[in-house]
């Protein structure tokens, strides 16, 4: 019996972080820079925000809406480098986007509805970068 109950309990786990890992949104690529971009729903959010932690910058998009700050997606994402060269360039599929972005200086241009706002952002070796951009 309680090798009966061992195994149920082995394969619930499994089941279970087969699905946690399922929650992630694929890796895509900008320019040769990885990238996942997701966050509808709140498993795939939760899912994220634990992968941020790998992750040097993430960014968190949101607008305000009815007099309330609401998630948004498909705002364009540029960056470029400090010789001004755009080393990336791509739309959110959701609120959140982790970008493998390597230790430097960058301007982040994100553009939503036709709105840009410009940010900059250093990043450092075996730190995470949190911006959240907020549009009104």
């Amino acid at each position: 019996m309680k090798t009966v109950i061992q195994l149920t309990l082995s394969l619930a786990c499994a089941a279970w972080f087969t699905c946690a890992l399922a929650q992630i949104p694929d890796t895509q690529s900008s320019q040769g820079i990885s990238y996942i971009s997701g966050g509808v729903g709140q498993e795939e959010t939760k899912a994220i925000l634990v992968e941020a932690k790998q992750w040097p910058l993430m960014l968190e998009l949101s607008q305000m809406e009815n007099g309330r700050g609401v998630w948004i997606f498909g705002a364009k994402i540029k960056i470029t480098n400090a010789k001004q060269k755009t080393i990336f360039d791509a739309q959110a599929d959701g609120p959140y986007i982790l970008i493998n972005l390597s230790p430097g200086d960058y301007q982040i241009d994100a553009n939503y509805e036709g709105v840009s706002q410009k940010r900059t952002v250093s990043i450092q070796a075996d730190q995470v970068q949190k911006l959240s951009i907020f549009w009104k």
